[in-house]
């Protein structure tokens, strides 16, 4: 078996795309961020001490998707033309959902996930004075489109 991310040294490296064609591509990532009910309470009514944790964790979640290289050390750095980052409140937290597109020569899985992942730790920035117990569950790819594995859906989702 072979890694990509490896040489023939066994050292980590950049996989090369140079010679890989441009094409569209998106990715959509989904989270949880579990909140004690008081916390839910006051996202909905808008009394978190902090401000608007939804606005500030969907502008967290878009800048984070576009700093994806500068976290994962063998990402590459493309340009992510399209994010979008949605959170929902629920009655056991907020559920975030972002999708990434590129018109590049590799996906936007890494940049979908770092999104949810900075969107959810935003969330728990902003509440964790009112509730230290705050968790963040469940971030995974759920939806994969272009390049040449094509269309891939996690099952149940």
């Amino acid at each position: 078996m072979s890694f990509t991310h490896l040489d023939a040294a066994g050292h980590a490296r950049m996989v090369d795309v140079t010679a890989k064609q441009p094409t569209v591509r998106a990715a959509t990532a989904r989270g949880f961020v579990h909140c004690a009910p008081d916390v839910v309470a006051a996202l909905r009514d808008g009394s978190v001490p902090k401000g608007d944790v939804l606005a500030v964790a969907r502008i967290a979640g878009i800048q984070a998707a576009k700093r994806t290289p500068d976290l994962l050390p063998l990402a590459h750095v493309i340009g992510v033309h399209g994010a979008q980052v949605d959170l929902t409140i629920e009655d056991r937290g907020v559920a975030i959902e972002a999708t990434c597109r590129t018109a590049d020569r590799t996906g936007v899985e890494m940049e979908a996930l770092t999104s949810v992942s900075v969107a959810a730790l935003t969330v728990v920035d902003m509440v964790k004075g009112m509730d230290k117990g705050t968790e963040i569950e469940n971030v995974r790819i759920v939806r994969k489109e272009g390049g040449r594995s094509g269309t891939w859906v996690r099952p149940g989702e």
